[in-house]
């Protein structure tokens, strides 16, 4: 392995940079295909957006899903086709060419030329394709660009008209009408997205009108509100709620017998006089509802306020009920004019006033005039005919109030008129008939979260309609329908080929300005002439909707591959989706094939500004994602966004700082781990020994070491937990137990095990740690790379080096294996012991006793025994080195030291127990001591009828201190499972341990002021500054082990610092203990026997001299080096006129002064 730099010099930006390019270098996406492409399908359906944009944050997000899926099932044993998909069509397209042309109505388009509006669309459609193919590679996506899919391609239309043709011969398709939002001035319909553009505050008449019932013994009048009352003359029915309260009421000016909902009686008129006593109720209040199947109210008969719909006095002008009419607006009654309101229609073909997909009587014209049918307003424009109305009906004796109001109203983008809602003419697909079946196959699939499924879409289906799936538009995928002048014969094309076929013609495309011209013969003979083509296109949704068949171009292509992998097995996008793409998706196959189109789904949230409002450009009140890639990496943006509420469905607050905390909590450490790694792999070349290969797995999971066996077991767990959360597409989950499972690596294996590491157990069980980190980095790196691509690449690459046979990237390697069950009891052990030593920290800090001070005992109070076994046994050392107490007691008996309590976990058991929680919860707090240690022995106890598990009691341990112990001299901390004593009094014994453990430190401090890696040789020397020197001499004698052990070297008094050391740094430290002194670092310098030398040379001093001068200009670790070749001699025959001698190692030479120190020592 080569070295690695400091984290705070490894740019995660650029090191992806590198990545990114050598992928593509070795065409590994490509590669990884290869490698897959006899492995079993995994299909993944890819919704498209528009290319009319640049990506946002919602693209990446969903992407970021999409990808990390998509490569852990090629990991895990699949082969995953990943094409990118354009929608081409519909409005955003059509928008800008409008908005770049100046096009202001339909006829623009017209006499521009169809042909010539369609190829200016066609030729925007692409515009931001190179830009969308750079972010999203660049945040690590692996999908493929150059075999994409688009909505406009002949093949994918072609599949469309498929789709439709088998909807129509399953009798799933009709004409009928729907109600949009239309622009006059355009004299065309809008979508919702455009009605939406230009909302203006404007005044508007709001008018109370009367109708009388037919027949009413008192004369009364039902009273309707409306704020068009250009739609008063095509009143075909008046509208309650049956959940309301219905009275009549009696004006005492003028008699008038007034019915409207009784919370709204006060929108009624009033003289102001005599305003308390102008109303009085005519009769008992009156429920519009069912009462032994007889309705109130309800097909009552009214008199209407014109007579241009008396042709339809048979089914029209009666009472009707629906739950659209509320009681915080008007008189709780609503006129209904059903072609110009979606409810209107819907209640009235609901009653059978007017039928479906028969022609609707519409009385405006497409300019907004009224017909001939309205003959007192013919030609008027509807909204400028208001006045006229009001007054009509005032003349009629019908008005009871009329004023006026400002609201916010949608305007026409383009024309800048006031929109109308307008009844079109539209092929419906027949959804209603499909509930029962939708409703089924929604249960068939997998959602993420829940409840987006059983509650949003859920509902979604059961209220849904007949879906509106034609447009009246030009840049679209053209309905497959050809049609005859008297409207009997209807002929619906399914492929290329037929219409070829049919028309005798050649087609090369299936836009209209490439087929409106052709016609078809009368399947009735030439008499009858021919059929032409119905000028409407396809819904875009419709298009998005049959993309699992098109982007395949199914059933003329790719039969045998579409049967075999239907239903996909994944989606994935954004919540907005739950009504448009999941919901198109679902109608279709069910209607084609009776099955769901997907079986998994994740449905992600809305990414939101810090401040919480929506991202927006104009605002700039969010970082552009390429900015944020450009300083943390794509990896961090990757595991900020899953690891957030936005992949549950809800909204996330995007912060920058968020990105940065991940590089700072997740990548760094993790960095680090990796870098201790293969800084001490590398100790082993420059010690002379045999450079590091990794034992194989098998020897590694056998080690008899406690920490070896604890990383070994939680890297199980780590395996067996992303595993499971990934075929669940719980990806939420993963980050929190990665960033666990980091620290704990970092904290707890590394940290605990620096002297196994750095060689100071001896060679052999250094090879055993080093390997071990090496397996959990390496199974680390394989469970995380769909998380984190670059990264993991990154780490594999150089750590690929020292393993044979390895996988040239870890993107071609298979997902890690559970090799065994994980979770082992040493897990929970260590978990508890660094529960343990946070719990001592805080005692610690509560009596401002820093760790360098060191205490006589800590008593460890668990009724485990094992546990205990394990504190006092094989993790005794750590905890010991790691809270810097002399002595661990394990205790397990409960009440030594403690006193139990009992308390109910009131968030598991209240929903559960209801009323009965009272008498419960007196229950649970009256437990004994001996009632609490039975139930934790038998886990469970039985109060008042109920059975109560460990899951819902809490037991609380309470410290109980000795009698005539202080708080100062004794003190605890519990986590509810734990109880830890710390022995705080002072003990003049511990004393030379604690300034030991202070001079350690400050010589740790100065090797990282000095910025000395840990691989650099230094010796650390220390002079005494006291007037009694001998005082620090003793406490450093006694312990020297403990010094040598955390220093990796003696500790070295400053008399023994050889002339020509090099000094790296010097610190004077003051009051340490009660002790002055001055620590040096310098490096390793080499120590002359020089009589030794003078022998060599039979009493010659100048060539004993020359030598030691060789000898110091030689590189200390290729001298060394040389040595241990030698077996500890070599030759030194290259000093000019001198004769060769052999310089033997221990003899003649030292190579350092702490070699020096320990050879005279042992001698």
């Amino acid at each position: 392995m080569e070295d690695v730099c400091e984290g705070k010099d490894f740019s995660f930006p650029k090191q992806e940079e590198q990545i990114l390019q050598w992928w593509t270098d070795i065409k590994a996406f490509e590669t990884q295909l290869e490698k897959t492409k006899d492995l079993p399908e995994y299909i993944f359906y890819d919704g498209p957006p528009f290319a009319t944009g640049l990506p946002h944050y919602g693209h990446i997000l969903a992407g970021t899903i999409k990808d990390i899926v998509t490569r852990y099932q090629t990991m895990t044993g699949h082969h995953v086709t990943r094409r990118f998909g354009w929608d081409c069509h519909g409005l955003p397209v059509e928008h800008e060419i409008d908005t770049k042309l100046g096009i202001k109505s339909r006829e623009d388009v017209i006499r521009m030329g169809i042909d010539n509006y369609n190829e200016e669309c066609r030729s925007i459609v692409s515009r931001y394709v190179g830009e969308w193919e750079k972010v999203i590679t660049r945040t690590g996506r692996w999908i493929d660009f150059k075999n994409d899919y688009k909505t406009m391609d002949l093949k994918f239309m072609e599949s469309v008209w498929w789709v439709f043709s088998e909807l129509y011969k399953k009798n799933l398709v009709y004409r009928g009408f729907k109600v949009m939002p239309y622009s006059t001035g355009c004299k065309t319909p809008l979508s919702n997205f455009e009605a939406n553009l230009n909302y203006k505050e404007v005044p508007d008449p709001e008018i109370m009108v009367t109708f009388p019932i037919v027949d009413d013994q008192d004369g009364a009048s039902f009273v309707a509100w409306t704020t068009t009352p250009w739609t008063l003359p095509s009143n075909l029915a008046l509208c309650v709620n049956s959940n309301l309260v219905y009275v009549k009421a009696k004006s005492k000016s003028n008699g008038i017998i007034y019915v409207v909902a009784e919370s709204r009686l006060s929108e009624l008129p009033v003289e102001k006089a005599k305003k308390e006593h102008l109303m009085e109720l005519w009769m008992t209040r009156q429920k519009a509802q069912v009462e032994s199947r007889k309705v109130l109210w309800l097909l009552t008969r009214y008199v209407p306020l014109f007579d241009y719909f008396k042709d339809f006095s048979e089914t029209a002008f009666k009472v009707v009920a629906d739950d659209y009419v509320t009681s915080d607006s008007g008189s709780g009654i609503v006129h209904c004019a059903p072609a110009f309101g979606e409810d209107d229609y819907r209640v009235c073909v609901e009653n059978k006033i007017i039928n479906k997909g028969e022609n609707l009587v519409m009385p405006v014209d497409d300019d907004g005039c009224f017909t001939e049918r309205i003959t007192d307003f013919s030609g008027r424009y509807v909204k400028e005919a208001d006045k006229d109305i009001i007054q009509a009906v005032k003349e009629k004796g019908r008005l009871v109030k009329s004023g006026s109001f400002t609201h916010s109203y949608p305007f026409c983008w383009r024309s800048d008129t006031p929109l109308i809602y307008r009844a079109v003419p539209s092929w419906f697909v027949a959804v209603e008939k499909l509930k029962s079946q939708l409703l089924e196959n929604n249960e068939k699939t997998t959602w993420v979260p829940a409840f987006v499924k059983e509650k949003r879409f859920h509902s979604w289906l059961e209220n849904a309609r007949d879906w509106a799936i034609s447009r009246s538009r030009f840049w679209g995928t053209p309905l497959p329908i050809w049609i005859s002048k008297d409207g009997v014969d209807i002929e619906v094309i399914s492929s290329v080929e037929e219409l070829e076929t049919r028309s005798g013609m050649k087609v090369t495309d299936l836009h209209r300005h490439k087929i409106d011209h052709i016609s078809i013969p009368s399947p009735r003979g030439p008499e009858f002439g021919v059929l032409h083509r119905v000028e409407d296109v396809f819904d875009c949704w419709f298009e998005s909707g049959s993309m699992p068949y098109a982007y395949i171009h199914y059933p003329f292509e790719n039969k045998e591959y579409f049967n075999q992998n239907f239903p996909g097995h994944f989606v994935a996008e954004g919540l907005d989706q739950t009504r448009g793409w999941f919901y198109t998706l679902m109608v279709l196959s069910t209607a084609l094939f009776g099955k769901p189109a997907f079986r998994n789904l994740i449905c992600n949230g809305l990414v939101l500004a810090e401040d919480g409002k929506k991202m927006s450009k104009r605002l700039k009140n969010y970082p552009s994602p390429m900015e944020v890639i450009d300083d943390y990496g794509a990896d961090a943006l990757r595991l900020y966004i899953i690891n957030s509420p936005v992949v549950r469905a809800e909204p996330l607050r995007f912060k920058k700082d968020g990105v940065y905390g991940v590089v700072k909590d997740v990548f760094l450490p993790w960095y680090n781990a990796y870098r201790f790694l293969v800084q001490n792999a590398k100790r082993l070349e420059v010690d002379g020994l045999e450079p590091f290969v990794p034992l194989d797995r098998a020897t590694v999971i056998k080690s008899a070491n406690v920490l070896d066996k604890w990383i070994n077991s939680a890297t199980q767990s780590l395996v067996h937990f992303v595993r499971q959360e990934m075929d669940a597409y719980r990806l939420y989950t993963v980050v929190p137990y990665l960033l666990k499972f980091i620290d704990n690596l970092t904290n707890i294996y590394v940290r605990f095990n620096r002297k196994r590491l750095k060689g100071r157990t001896g060679e052999k069980d250094c090879r055993t740690a080093l390997s071990t980190l090496y397996h959990v980095l390496s199974t680390c790196c394989r469970t995380m790379a769909p998380f984190t691509p670059f990264f993991t690449e990154v780490l594999y690459k150089n750590m690929r080096k020292v393993s044979n046979g390895s996988e040239e990237s870890i993107h071609f390697c298979s997902f890690p294996e559970v090799e065994g069950k994980g979770g082992d009891r040493i897990e929970q052990s260590v978990n508890r012991m660094m529960t343990i030593i946070d719990l001592a920290r805080n005692i610690r800090e509560r009596h401002n006793k820093p760790l360098k001070t060191p205490l006589r005992e800590m008593i460890v109070v668990h009724p485990d025994a094992e546990f205990l076994d394990d504190i006092g046994g094989k993790l005794k050392e750590f905890v010991l080195e790691e809270l810097n107490v002399k002595s661990v007691v394990p205790c397990n008996d409960p009440l030594k030291y403690a006193s139990l309590r009992a308390e109910p976990d009131f968030s598991v058991l209240g929903k559960r127990l209801g009323k009965s929680m009272r008498v419960v919860a007196e229950g649970v707090k009256a437990m004994s001591q001996e009632d609490i240690l039975s139930f934790e022995k038998t886990g469970e106890i039985t109060i008042a009828t109920h059975c109560l598990k460990l899951t819902d009691i809490k037991i609380v341990r309470g410290f109980k201190r000795p009698d005539g112990v202080t708080e100062e001299q004794m003190d605890a901390a519990s986590d509810g499972d734990v109880l830890v004593i710390i022995n705080l009094q002072h003990d003049e014994s511990l004393f030379e341990a604690g300034f030991a453990r202070e001079v350690v430190n400050r010589i740790q401090k100065l090797r990282k002021k000095s910025a000395l890696e840990p691989t650099d040789l230094v010796e650390v020397y220390i002079k005494s500054l006291d007037e009694d020197a001998s005082v620090s001499a003793e406490i450093l004698k006694s312990q020297e082990t403990y010094i040598k052990e955390a220093l990796g070297s003696s500790l070295l008094q400053f008399s023994m610092i050889p002339k020509h050391a090099v000094i790296i740094a010097e610190e004077t430290y003051k009051n340490i203990s009660n002790c002055d002194f001055q620590i040096t670092l310098s490096r390793a310098a080499l120590v002359f026997n020089e009589n030794a030398i003078i022998d060599l040379y039979a009493g010659n001093t100048k060539y004993a001299q020359a030598l030691q001068v060789y000898l110091l200009s030689r590189d200390h670790s290729n001298l060394k080096l040389e040595f241990q070749q030698g077996k500890g001699k070599i030759k030194v025959s290259c000093i000019e006129n001198q004769p060769p001698v052999d310089v033997v190692l221990g003899q003649h030479v030292h190579l350092t002064v702490g070699d020096y120190f320990a050879n005279t020592k042992a001698s």
